[in-house]
């Protein structure tokens, strides 16, 4: 018998989408407790890329997610999670102890902030399953065959050198066959250093057709005289709307490739209270979207929602403005969502809040 998933008996969508990535347990304190507070913790499973895949599944995007856990409960818990929100996971390596010696999955904790104390992320993924396992005999041209849609980050180049070379062979890979490649800086501090993430994630920018973010890149105003400068010296952190134009033509310049570059604007009132905006640049122009305010109950894969928002409107011929707007809504709705991941089963709902519709449904 030839099973097939009911959620896409409707889809009329060409794409077939694949993200790789490290999936980890996630721990966090109940009731916005601190961890040196907390006699419990709730579980859930997270993680950039896995973020991704379970947004667009649950919107109907036919997606598969690459990662390697332990072949032990937890890893098989953390599978069985993404399963379980319609992921295709038939790729996932179970490692074996010999493979990956220390043999676990990555953690974090999560302090969920409150008012005016922000949240706060405590890793503790070293040598989980991804960064130990040897990538050099897997076979990437095997393993994206047949998809459509490939998203990388550059949290898991920063895992180790395993990692970087695995992104590398997946982004030339996609490349040869014509697949549309996403990628997502996502600098994080506590994994490798800023010059080391800008000189990696550089290097994959010839590579790549949509751009999430502008850091951590290279631009420099003059390739041999970098005492020159970079184009994103001195942008604020919330640009204007002619500011951000600037950054968004010199990239072009530098890298013809690029289809699409996006980037989310976020404006903290407060640990509790913040605002939400982006700018696009897509066939020529840049976009600028709505505004959107909102009250916080989970802050953690905003920008992973933002970036399944717009690969979904992408992958569905939305209009430019349309496109930026419902990544926006995207990522204010999953503020609204526990867990890593923006689990919306309807796009209608997003269109509502992307048109600032509030009312109840019924």
């Amino acid at each position: 018998m030839e099973h097939n998933n009911p959620l896409l008996s409707e889809n009329q969508n060409e794409h077939r989408f694949i993200t790789i990535g490290e999936i980890m347990l996630r721990l966090t304190p109940p009731s916005y407790e601190k961890v040196r507070m907390a006699s419990a913790f709730e579980a859930s499973y997270g993680g950039s890329e896995a973020n991704i895949a379970l947004a667009l599944a649950n919107l109907g995007i036919d997606s598969t997610f690459f990662t390697v856990v332990p072949n032990n409960s937890l890893g098989k818990s953390a599978i069985r999670m993404l399963r379980s929100n319609d992921v295709h996971c038939t790729p996932v390596i179970l490692s074996t102890p010999e493979q990956t010696p220390t043999h676990r999955l990555g953690t974090y904790y999560l302090e969920t902030g409150f008012g005016i104390r922000a949240s706060k992320v405590t890793y503790d993924r070293k040598h989980s399953a991804i960064t130990e396992y040897d990538f050099d005999s897997y076979d990437f041209d095997a393993l994206l065959e047949g998809f459509t849609w490939l998203h990388l980050s550059g949290v898991t180049p920063a895992l180790g050198e395993n990692c970087k070379k695995m992104i590398l062979q997946c982004l030339k890979a996609a490349r040869e066959k014509n697949m549309i490649i996403s990628f997502d800086g996502n600098f994080r501090s506590t994994l490798w250093s800023w010059e080391e993430a800008r000189d990696f994630c550089t290097e994959c920018l010839p590579y790549v057709d949509v751009l999430f973010g502008i850091e951590p890149y290279h631009l420099w105003r003059d390739e041999s005289d970098h005492s020159k400068g970079d184009w994103k010296d001195g942008v604020p952190l919330q640009p204007g709307y002619e500011q951000q134009d600037e950054v968004f033509r010199a990239f072009i310049r530098r890298f013809p490739n690029l289809k699409c570059i996006a980037r989310h604007v976020r404006y903290a009132h407060s640990g509790s209270e913040n605002s939400l905006k982006a700018y696009m640049w897509y066939e020529g122009h840049t976009f600028e979207s709505k505004q959107f305010t909102f009250n916080i109950l989970d802050r953690v894969g905003g920008g992973d929602a933002f970036a399944s928002g717009l690969i979904y409107a992408m992958m569905n011929d939305y209009k430019p403005m349309d496109m930026v707007n419902f990544a926006v809504a995207s990522s204010a709705l999953k503020h609204t969502i526990r867990g890593d991941a923006n689990i919306t089963d309807d796009a209608a709902a997003i269109r509502n809040l992307m048109n600032m519709n509030f009312d109840i449904k019924r």
